[in-house]
This record gives C-alpha cells, structure tokens and sequence, in this order.
C-alpha cells in the first residue's frame, strides 16, 4: 500500500470516527428529557408508561414547563398544580425551586412558603 492510500484511510477512518463521536454527544443531550411532550401534546414525565415509547417529542425540564407550553398531563398523571412549592426532607431541611437539592428530594413534606416550612421545625439549606 503506497503511503499516499493509507494516508486516504487514515483520514477516512478519522472522520469516521468524528461523525460517530458527534452524533452520539447530540443523542445523548436530548435521550433523556424530565418531560417528553408527544406530537399529540401529551406530557409524559419518567413515571408514565408511555414515556419509553414515546419517540418523537418536545422535551421540557419539569412538568410545569411542558404544561405551560400548551401540553396537557397524561391520563393518571398529576398536573403541574400538583407540585409542591416547598419541599421539607425527611432530614429538616426546607427546599424552595432554587435548591440545588429540590429535584434530589424524594421524601418530603410539602409547604406553601419557605416561612411555614421553617416554622414547622424546618432549616435552611447551607449554603
């Protein structure tokens, strides 16, 4: 093989390569939204049994997002209005939206105000 034809695989091979790289970072950005909003404009969050399915879709970080933009909750599944504000850990600590920890709580009480969850016996996260 003449080094000019392996340099012309090499290349081939290269940009090979590049394309497969690219092309799984943009699947892996959009494979897993919160939210997916079907072309029917259905919003299915990660508990619906139909979020695995459903393939062509808007996706949104929260419920609320995908509600707001015109989707509607899936049947059996709790609508935006339904989200807690506040969210007191089973540990004390009170979560508002901002909380980088807000997603995380599972186990929870839920409040209205940051107020009434610290009045409760609640504590500020730290920060």
């Amino acid at each position: 093989m003449t080094p000019r034809i392996a340099s012309h695989f090499l290349l081939a091979a290269l940009l090979g390569l590049s394309l497969n790289l690219t092309h799984a970072a943009d699947k892996k950005e959009t494979a897993d939204p919160v939210v997916k909003k079907s072309d029917a404009g259905i919003c299915h969050d990660k508990t619906s049994t139909s979020y695995g399915n459903t393939k062509k879709f808007t996706g949104f970080a929260s419920m609320d997002e995908c509600i707001k933009s015109g989707g509607r909750a899936a049947a059996g599944q709790p609508a935006a209005a339904a989200d807690p504000i506040v969210k007191k850990s089973d540990s004390g600590i009170c979560h508002d939206k901002n909380s980088p920890s807000y997603e995380r709580t599972k186990k929870f009480t839920e409040f209205k105000t940051v107020d009434e969850c610290v009045k409760s016996g609640g504590s500020l996260p730290k920060k």
